[in-house]
């Protein structure tokens, strides 16, 4: 039976009891970890978020009605115990906070019962995610999600103590917008009042900083909520927190610079850890030449060669195929792994294949300096003698080779050198390693769409040297954007912003957009372009991503207090859900069937 709190009231929470309280009466309150029953004398771990403490009930001292309510206790009940602090009887417990004291109940209170849970509370749960989702209010209470929870928490405090004292000014920016089909697809949000339109979720506060610029905010951020409708991973969630940033007056040099200090700020504070200011830089380019990835992952080398010279001229079909189509050569030294059984370099092909190779070259040396290769009769020895100097091969490595058009050698190649570091164990989880990766290309080609399209948005502004190939070679021109990377993770990115009405209507002509399309996508920000506008960047951080990594968490779903799963669904609330025919009907919204639909 549950009781009242009336005439309680909590003094510490449990790991706020120290050696310091020994002889002091206190009262904690939480819920019971574990009970046990040792005849005459029970223990009773009580947890809150701060952590445990033990508790002592014998009857001599909290008296019978109290002893037998303790008797009854299981875990996740939720009591209140009010006693008096002492150096712990048996041996200390090095592993808990409070593993120096205990306190011995004089009184308690059973504040609420629980049923048993569906899973144990404990860190590092065994249980399957669905059902710890499913039941998110219990998993909440693990102690490691708390503590993620807490951490996230102070990062957001930190961040926003720091930007305010460099003279940023927090505003927020509206979540009913219009939409703008750039980029991901929006969530749309019926109008009632205006029948047959709709709002968007933002997917960020862009135009909206962009507008606080013009306006003379000067320098604005914002722990911005931001939406996608799109296919989830790991590190991905329909719904996520960015910190938004954007300042005027500045080129790129400036932006990199106070983030830098941001970084190394909640880095230390967070995780003890110095990092070494400036954070190496590098271009787009040299890091897909390197590594294959423009957010490549610095904690182990096996970067990537250029051989398509070396083997330029060879016997084998599949190079040469390549290197005629305009293609290239490429491959990584796996050293040490010359041994690998042919079963694995077999996996490694299968995996590689994934990623749109139609197969994968090897070279294995053995440690005589023999070697067993894929495609040795096709090559001349002399050709294999120089293929394996420029992978600087020596006895006992593995060479692995990709030959395809550039976009595919780098995919199959930056993978597969993240999963020979996964399987070899090279990554280790407190290695930060920071990089900006610069001047991406200004444009992509989009195959599906037939033409070019922004890499980052249709408002970064092009390399001013680059700018005289804008019409005659548009994927030639290199952009003012730079990424943020950590591990082998995107943690955020921004650019330079056009801000002159020429250069941005020339930007909108090799995206494709009529002038009408333009204005009407975007007319309230070309219009504010017309009053004057200061040179404006900004920068944008996946806050859940950055806590992932502070953490070691495998996925941003352990640093989300209520995250969806992969179909973007909630299993605890079952969002989303089916609503009222008039909900619909006030919103003049009809929805068809399957077979209607086409589905």
């Amino acid at each position: 039976m549950a009781e009242s709190m009336v005439g309680l009231k909590r003094t510490h929470r449990c790991t706020e009891v120290t050696t310091a309280q020994i002889g002091q009466v206190v009262t904690v309150m939480g819920w019971v970890q574990k009970s046990r029953n040792k005849g005459g004398i029970i223990f009773v771990d009580l947890r809150d978020r701060s952590g445990i403490l033990q508790i002592i009930f014998e009857e001599h001292d909290c008296g019978a009605e109290d002893f037998a309510k303790a008797e009854k206790l299981r875990s996740e009940f939720v009591v209140a115990v009010t006693g008096r602090v002492e150096a712990r009887s048996g041996a200390v417990n090095t592993n808990l906070a409070t593993g120096a004291i205990e306190i011995r109940a004089n009184s308690m209170r059973i504040l609420s019962e629980s049923e048993t849970p569906p899973f144990p509370i404990e860190e590092n749960s065994k249980t399957k995610e669905e059902l710890r989702l499913k039941y998110r209010f219990l998993d909440l209470r693990r102690p490691d999600i708390q503590k993620n929870l807490m951490i996230r928490s102070q990062v957001a405090t930190l961040t926003r103590a720091f930007l305010a004292s460099e003279g940023f000014l927090e505003i927020e920016t509206p979540t009913l917008i219009k939409s703008t089909p750039e980029g991901a697809r929006d969530y749309l949000v019926p109008s009632r009042v205006h029948p047959g339109s709709f709002y968007a979720l933002p997917q960020s506060p862009q135009l909206f900083k962009q507008l606080l610029m013009c306006s003379g905010y000067d320098r604005y951020f914002q722990l911005a909520r931001c939406y996608r409708d799109e296919d989830l991973r790991a590190d991905r969630q329909p719904e996520f927190t960015q910190i938004d940033m954007e300042l005027s007056f500045v080129d790129v040099d400036d932006v990199l610079d106070v983030n830098e200090r941001l970084l190394k700020k909640l880095f230390k504070e967070i995780c003890n850890f110095d990092l070494q200011l400036p954070i190496p830089r590098m271009t787009w380019q040299e890091a897909m030449d390197r590594f294959g990835s423009d957010k490549p992952d610095l904690r182990f080398g096996m970067e990537l060669k250029n051989v398509s010279d070396v083997v330029r001229g060879c016997g084998f079909a599949v190079f040469k195929g390549a290197l005629e189509n305009g293609g290239s050569v490429r491959g990584i030294n796996a050293q040490g792994q010359g041994h690998m059984p042919r079963k694995k370099i077999d996996a490694l092909v299968e995996y590689a294949k994934g990623f749109g190779a139609k197969g994968l070259a090897y070279v294995a040396i053995n440690e005589d300096g023999t070697f067993k290769s894929s495609f040795a009769k096709f090559m001349k020895e002399e050709e294999m003698a120089a293929l394996i100097q420029a992978m600087d091969g020596k006895p006992g490595d593995l060479l692995l080779f990709a030959a395809d058009r550039n976009k595919v050698v780098f995919d199959v190649l930056g993978n597969l050198r993240l999963e020979l570091a996964r399987q070899l164990e090279l990554l280790k989880k407190d290695d930060f390693k920071f990089l900006w990766v610069t001047e991406f290309p200004l444009l992509e080609y989009s195959e599906e769409e037939d033409r070019y399209v922004a890499m980052h948005h249709p408002f970064t502004m092009p390399m001013d040297e680059d700018l005289q190939y804008i019409d005659s070679d548009p994927g030639r021109v290199r952009a003012k954007a730079y990424d943020i990377v950590l591990n082998g993770v995107e943690l955020g990115g921004g650019s330079v912003r056009i801000h002159q009405a020429d250069i941005q209507s020339k930007m909108f002509e090799v995206l494709g957009f009529t002038p009408e399309r333009a204005n009407e996508q975007f007319g309230f920000l070309l219009e504010a372009f017309k009053y004057g506008v200061p040179p404006h960047a900004g920068l944008a951080y996946g806050l859940d991503r950055v806590i992932m990594l502070m953490v070691g968490a495998d996925s941003i779903r352990d640093v989300i207090a209520f995250p969806k799963v992969k179909d973007a669904s909630c299993l605890m609330t079952d969002a989303p859900g089916q609503v009222d025919v008039k909900q619909l009907e006030e919103l003049h919204i009809a929805v068809a069937s399957g077979e209607e639909s086409g589905i």
